[in-house]
């Protein structure tokens, strides 16, 4: 059957991959991979000779920064320029340990130069680098090194071109030339220039500087080009330390507790007129250069043996400043104070007498005088010189307890002095709800409240220079690198604390108190000195410990300097007495006064008032020109007897202050020893019965 209107679609003819066409595209195949070989064999050809100014162009289009450039910490200066702290200019070895492999030439010269010059360093510690950091362009692998030293290794390089990837960074290392001087000022710095206790850190922004940055770039002509942004350094602290009269205080500190030693000792000489420390130190001194170092309070064996915490926390008490951060019960030194403030609210005057029979009742409690046999009647001044609890427990509780706290706050007790370190400690007041009777008379001789060192010899100097109560500090300015004057730390006069009458009154009670009283042992010959004693039983009261004290100033009719020494439980001694502070103070000021510029006076008569002196002591119980006190039975204190006339034989009486002494607590039978008058108007005065203070 025909097929009609249907159109047959042909068939599409289908090109074959002839011979020709294959030999075509094998050419193409060819010539391509001939070019790529040509251009792998340029790239390697390149790579090899020019690689380095390639490399070149490439950084050329980007910037870099390299490390910083620290800072040199500023120097600590004393009062006359002598250099106490500084930073001194050191290198950090760096090495490039990738360029150090980079070739194997440059490996082993490397090595070997580091190892001959540094003996520290070990070919088995490069190897390691090797091996663990061999990527690493920065390993620093010692530090702090000289320019000397550097420059030895610089002229190994110049020798032999092979010793690569070593270059050498600035630092800066803090050090102390005089080791252990004004450590408990100056503290010290640990890594990253940050202060750890003293100037050192109260300081430590104005001694810092701001750090530097170095950078560069490959210019035009692929030369590679440095910029530098110049580090800030610090500031330079001009302190109030004099370095010598510190050396003569340590010296003595030293002295002592190697014939004697103690639980801790501490020494303050200050300028009364501005608040100036001269020189400030206690028992622990520590070189600032090794200030973790603990072998020369321990043996090593004794080291190895400790805990992490056990060293942290004796080291911690070496650095601590006894003299701003202990608070103890003063003793009699605060007599002062009391009778001050007793002048200047009119309770007592000037010529004001007491009679004292050996002790006083307080609430059923018995305190005992120093001198239990008493006294007998005796002047205000006798009071000071013969160091009479009795005395200052009647003109305590004739103030009353709040006049009495109210003044303990006025001459700053209880609070911080805003001297210029850190670790102030403020001490301790009984507050007055808490203030019986009794805790007021005993605490008008200086027990049952705290007080530090630091606080009794800026209120004391308030005392003496005519009421003038200076802030402590131990800083006078701060300068520039260039030497220029960025501020200065002049007297800041924060109160005044008495009149000038009373201020006058006491510094002559306490000059006689030197001279033919109870301070005796402060004497030094063509001076005028006055000063207190103090002797304070510690607490628990029973075991018999006591801290001794002296504090005084020279001359007394313009004073100049103010010495305060405190011996916390002195050791291998008879009876812990107040003599053996006196006497301390007054070998350091023999050998002070003349760096003062302190110098002798024409040796005053006394005149009318050794004439008034003996006098009263007539009135006195008839064993007081031997002044043989007895021994408390129940504290086991025993007395001292006579001081030493220091050849004075026959023109006035020594006496000898022996003991704070305190009732013990909850005994009410009298037999233990305290000081105070009696009072007959004092009998309302107080309320609730208390034991001793903190």
């Amino acid at each position: 059957m025909e097929n009609r209107g249907v159109t047959r679609r042909k068939a599409k003819s289908i090109k074959k991959f002839t011979n020709r066409m294959s030999a075509r595209l094998m050419f193409v195949f060819a010539i391509v991979l001939a070019l790529m070989s040509v251009l792998i064999v340029r790239i390697v050809k390149l790579n090899n000779t020019d690689g380095v100014r390639y490399e070149k162009k490439v950084l050329s289009q980007q910037t870099y920064t390299s490390s910083a450039v620290p800072f040199q910490r500023g120097s600590i200066l004393d009062r006359n320029g002598t250099v106490l702290a500084y930073s001194e200019k050191v290198y950090n070895v760096i090495l490039d340990v990738y360029y150090a492999l980079s070739d194997e030439k440059y490996s082993g010269p490397t090595k070997k130069a580091l190892t001959d010059s540094f003996k520290d360093i070990t070919e088995k510690d490069i190897d390691t680098l090797y091996k663990n950091k061999a990527s690493s362009r920065y390993s620093i692998i010692k530090k702090g090194i000289s320019y000397e030293d550097m420059e030895k290794f610089k002229a190994l390089t110049k020798k032999d071109e092979n010793i690569q990837g070593v270059w050498f960074e600035e630092d800066y290392n803090r050090k102390y030339p005089y080791k252990t001087l004004a450590c408990d000022v100056l503290g010290f710095t640990t890594s990253g220039n940050i202060g750890n206790w003293g100037i050192e850190q109260y300081y430590n922004d104005t001694l810092n500087g701001t750090n530097g940055v170095e950078f560069g770039y490959i210019d035009s002509d692929l030369k590679l080009e440095r910029d530098l942004k110049p580090a800030v350094n610090g500031n330079t602290v001009v302190s109030t330390i004099d370095a010598n009269v510190q050396k003569i205080v340590q010296k003595h500190i030293i002295s002592f507790n190697k014939e004697y030693g103690s639980a801790n000792m501490g020494v303050i000489v200050m300028n009364p007129n501005n608040g100036e420390i001269i020189a400030m130190a206690s028992n622990e001194e520590y070189d600032l250069n090794k200030p973790t170092d603990l072998t020369p309070f321990y043996t090593q064996e004794k080291i190895d043996k400790m805990s992490e915490k056990k060293k942290m926390n004796i080291l911690n008490k070496i650095w601590r400043n006894y003299t701003i951060s202990d608070s103890y019960e003063p003793g009699s030194t605060f007599k002062p104070f009391t009778i001050a403030a007793a002048l200047e609210e009119n309770v007592i005057k000037q010529n004001s007498t007491f009679y004292c029979d050996g002790g006083e009742n307080v609430q059923g409690t018995y305190v005992k005088c120093s001198k239990v046999t008493g006294h007998g009647e005796i002047s205000l001044t006798q009071a000071i010189m013969y160091s009479c609890n009795d005395a200052l427990m009647h003109i305590g509780l004739k103030e009353g307890g709040n006049l009495f706290v109210d003044y303990q706050k006025f001459f700053g007790f209880g609070s911080k002095t805003g001297i210029d370190l850190p670790g102030e400690d403020s001490g301790i007041l009984k507050s007055k709800d808490s203030l019986s009777k009794l805790d007021l008379a005993i605490s008008s001789f200086g027990q049952t409240f705290t007080t530090t060192m630091v606080q009794m010899a800026a209120g004391f100097s308030s005392l003496v220079n005519g009421g003038y109560y200076y802030e402590p500090h131990v800083v006078k300015e701060v300068l520039n690198s260039s030497g220029g004057i960025v501020s200065t730390y002049d007297k800041k006069l924060i109160k005044l604390s008495v009149s000038n009458a009373t201020s006058a009154f006491l510094k002559n009670a306490l000059y006689q108190t030197v001279e033919e009283g109870s301070a005796s042992g402060a004497k030094v010959p063509g001076y005028k000195i006055g000063g207190k004693t103090g002797t304070a039983q510690k607490l628990p009261r029973p075991a018999g410990k006591h801290l001794v004290s002296f504090l005084g100033c020279v001359p007394t009719d313009n004073p100049q300097a103010v010495i305060y020494v405190v011996i916390d439980d002195p050791q291998k001694v008879a009876v812990q007495s107040s003599s053996l502070a006196t006497e301390k103070a007054g070998a350091i000021l023999k050998d002070i006064m003349p760096l003062l510029e302190i110098y002798p006076a024409a040796q005053s008569k006394t005149g009318n008032k050794a004439a008034n002196t003996k006098k009263a002591d007539a009135n006195t119980s008839g064993d007081v020109k031997k002044n043989t006190e007895n021994q408390n039975n129940n504290t086991g204190t025993q007395k001292t007897g006579e001081e030493p006339s220091n050849g004075n034989e026959g023109n006035a009486w020594n006496y000898e202050e022996n003991l704070d002494v305190l009732p013990v607590e909850g005994d009410t039978s009298g037999d233990n020893p305290s000081g105070g008058s009696t009072p007959e108007n004092n009998a309302n005065q107080g309320e609730n019965p208390a034991g001793e203070g903190n």
